[in-house]
């Protein structure tokens, strides 16, 4: 064996002090990756003296110490030193422990403390605490003395929550990372995954001669993905490979703890199965920890401090509540993750379903659950109160990071067989109209307004009507003009009973749309313009300004531009007048329009411009379609085919995220299809194709640029990679999608931890992206995409 293989089997050798060096236990399988976080420690230990190694248990903090330690150990004269304090419950134990680990003999006439301390201060070691969180109290302090006297002492702790000392450096070890399930991988792709590659170095173990095939692969991937990357998960789920295939082991992992079960005989027993692991974690914690841990499991795809305060608590107090948050984070219990100055805590799901277990067992599971709908059900109400204002940017964020809540609650609320569940199920499904229409997501929005207008309790005939309006606006946005109708009806027979302004308006408005798409404008018109007469008192909320909108393109559609402008500046002064932006966009997408039909080419363009630049502050992919093409009309009456048709290629691409460019406003196909005949014509077939292709190879932020004549289509031979990303973005997302933190990319790249944060912010930002799981899955897709032509 090399002299730089740093598990040598061979005892322990002197150090050049004469002093005995404490070999470390050998490795008895393979360790998998890790690389960022070896250097990150490595690196903490030359300028720090006491770094803490966290996470929750399974996630292989005692393994990672090990393998720094072993690799830095000819770095300290004096040898490594390794004090395992797993089974250790008594503090008072505590320095009789260290001093057997060093092998100093209880000295009678000295206190021990005293002893260990001399012992540690003339001589360079480096001592690693393993396994601290039960006596974390006692380790503090006892380490704090060191440090204060020891000079040239370095310490290297696990735990399960730091030592919150003076002086402490702080890791927190990760999953591994693990790729997106809802990808279909490749062959070649999911090796990269330190997950992946582990199950598969495990699997290989339990059954000689498994590999990863085109069969596997993908549950292997989902395998990896439902366990969290917990490196323990992986490992006992990979030992069920003696009797399962990966597919049978996906179709039991609904019960993890029942599944994750046979450990090595010969690891600490609580590393031997899930349960007692995560067992382990939870005696650590206090009561109201335990308490909160419990009902915070209702809370799917994470939460923001204001909802845990008022869905959860273990006191009146919301200060207690948060103190006692803080500690959960601290246990390594929850995760903190920070985006574009928004903190959210998310639990590992083997965490959250331990404590989904406990709540439910405490007989608190339905009120917990009831908070959180009446939570969930006022936060889509705020939401729609105050969509047309300055706050629709904060409302679609933070309607997009809780969709897994809402769904949550919806499901939970719509089998919830009580009037109060109906009448909630109603209101969130009405109230969510105007974001799924923002997102395009008209078919979920469909499905659960039709769960909850078939509710049995569901009677209350405003709610009703409310819900059944939305399902017939989606529907026929969605060109299911049969269903739309269908629900209109049912609507108009609740109005019948009992009308008011605002239902009327909702009732005409919903003709108006359906009278558009039959193209009877004259129809549309009519109902459109009672929708706006019977909202005029509320021109601010819904139906007001859609209506508005709507009856704006009508007029365009039927040659009354003049009028459609004149339609499209009402609209301009109450969003401009109270600083919305969506309806806003679509107003000067409509004005440019119309000013296109009248022959005003410059003000067209300069109108079309303005809508793609106030559209990056919601970054609305249909917007940015519909106003990229439109100035590819314009363009192209110009005589400028190429750019004309690179517009086209863009908007197409665009158009595709959201359905088609025809679904997204009537009579947008006919136009099109007499600009591709022009430009065509002038271009040739071939110099078409090429331009349309190099359009639709842009990315959003790259099309709008584009557009905004702030960039040139990129067709050197990297143009395979985007140009909206700098050299160092694209840096920053391939380390993003391998799942470091921006704490372990600013010590790789070694550079502020700010500097990092403000690159990750700026990628997700140009790439309309709201999660570092987007990040991952681009970088993918982007390697694998041949370069544009």
């Amino acid at each position: 064996m090399s002299e730089d293989d740093p598990f040598p089997t061979s005892p322990a050798s002197p150090s050049v002090r004469g002093h005995r060096t404490r070999r470390l236990p050998l490795e008895m399988t393979s360790f998998v990756d890790r690389r960022t976080e070896l250097a990150e420690v490595k690196n903490l230990l030359t300028s720090v003296r006491l770094v803490t190694l966290t996470g929750i248990g399974g996630v292989g903090k005692t393994r990672l110490a090990l393998r720094v330690a072993a690799s830095v150990q000819k770095d300290f004269a004096d040898g490594v030193w390794l004090v395992d304090l797993a089974d250790v419950t008594d503090p008072s134990l505590l320095v009789e422990v260290v001093a057997a680990a060093l092998a100093l003999r209880d000295d009678r006439a000295r206190p021990l403390p005293e002893v260990i301390s001399e012992y540690l201060c003339v001589r360079e070691i480096l001592l690693v605490l393993d396994n601290c969180e039960q006596l974390v109290a006692a380790v503090a302090a006892l380490v704090g003395s060191w440090l204060r006297v020891c000079p040239t002492l370095r310490i290297l702790a696990t735990s399960r929550e730091p030592m919150n000392i003076a002086g402490e450096a702080v890791v927190q070890v990760p999953p591994l990372t693990v790729p997106d399930p809802t990808r279909e991988p490749s062959r070649r792709g999911p090796p990269r995954y330190d997950a992946v590659t582990l199950f598969a170095d495990r699997a290989s173990a339990a059954v000689p001669g498994f590999e990863l095939t085109e069969d596997n692969t993908a549950d292997v991937t989902r395998i990896c993905a439902r366990v969290d990357g917990l490196p323990l998960a992986i490992e006992l789920a990979a030992a069920r490979m003696r009797a399962m295939s990966p597919a049978q082991i996906l179709q039991r992992l609904d019960d993890q703890y029942a599944l994750l079960t046979r450990g090595d005989r010969t690891a600490p027993t609580r590393q031997q199965t899930l349960q007692l692991c995560i067992d382990w974690s939870y005696r650590l914690c206090t009561p109201g920890e335990r308490q909160l841990w419990a009902e915070l499991s209702v809370f799917d795809g994470g939460f923001e401090i204001d909802a845990a305060e008022q869905i959860c608590g273990v006191e009146p107090s919301a200060h207690r509540t948060l103190d006692v948050l803080s500690s959960l984070v601290d246990k390594s219990i929850l995760i903190r993750d920070e985006s574009n100055g928004v903190v959210r805590f998310r639990m590992l799901e083997t965490v959250r379903d331990y404590g989904r277990r406990k709540l439910r067992a405490s007989g608190e599971e339905p009120r917990v659950r009831r908070r959180h709908r009446d939570w969930y059900r006022r936060l889509a109400l705020d939401a729609e109160a105050e969509w047309i204002s300055d706050r629709q940017p904060y409302w679609i964020n933070r309607i997009e990071r809780e969709q897994p809540n809402l769904r949550e609650t919806l499901e939970f609320t719509l089998t919830e067989n009580t009037e109060h569940a109906a009448a909630a199920g109603l209101q969130i499904t009405a109230g969510l109209l105007m974001f799924w229409i923002f997102r395009g997501l008209y078919g979920e929005g469909r499905h659960w307004i039709d769960r909850a207008v078939h509710h049995p309790a569901a009677q209350l005939a405003h709610d009703r009507l409310r819900a059944l309006h939305a399902g017939s606006i989606l529907a026929a946005l969605q060109g299911d003009l049969d269903a739309a109708t269908a629900l209109a009806e049912q609507a108009r027979g609740l109005a019948a009973q009992h009308s008011s302004p605002a239902d009327r308006a909702l009732i005409c408005f919903a003709d108006g749309l359906l009278a558009m798409d039959r193209g009877d404008l004259d129809s549309a018109s009519r109902d459109l313009r009672h929708a706006v007469d019977a909202s005029e008192s509320n021109p601010r909320r819904y139906p007001h300004v859609s209506a508005l909108s709507a009856l704006g393109w009508v007029d365009i559609v039927a040659g009354r531009t003049e009028e459609a402008i004149e339609r499209y500046g009402r609209l301009l002064a109450v969003t401009e007048g109270c600083g919305e932006s969506f309806h806003r966009t679509n107003a000067l997408w409509g004005v440019g329009v119309a000013h296109w039909q009248l022959g005003q080419r410059s003000q067209a363009i300069e109108v079309l411009e303005e809508a793609l630049r106030v559209n990056r502050r919601i970054r609305n992919a249909a917007v940015a379609a519909v106003s990229t093409e439109a100035l590819a009309w314009v363009v192209g009456a110009d005589g400028d085919a190429e750019r004309a048709a690179t517009l086209m290629g863009a908007a197409d691409e665009l158009g595709r995220r959201v359905g088609t460019l025809a679904g997204i406003a009537p009579d947008l196909g006919r136009r099109h299809d007499e600009c591709v005949r022009r430009t065509r014509a002038d271009l040739g077939a071939r110099g078409f194709d090429a331009a349309f292709r190099r359009g639709r190879a842009m990315r959003m932020d790259e099309a709008v640029a584009y557009a905004l004549r702030e960039q040139l289509p990129d067709t050197g031979p990297h143009s395979g990679s985007s140009p909206a990303l700098t050299r160092r973005e694209r840096e920053v997302a391939k380390l993003v999608a391998q799942g470091l933190t921006n704490k372990q990319i600013a010590a790789k790249l070694v550079i502020s931890l700010r500097t990092a944060e403000g690159h990750v912010e700026h990628i997700l930002t140009k790439l309309g992206f709201g999660s570092r799981a987007q990040i991952a899955a681009w970088i993918t897709e982007d390697a694998e995409r041949p370069a544009r032509p």
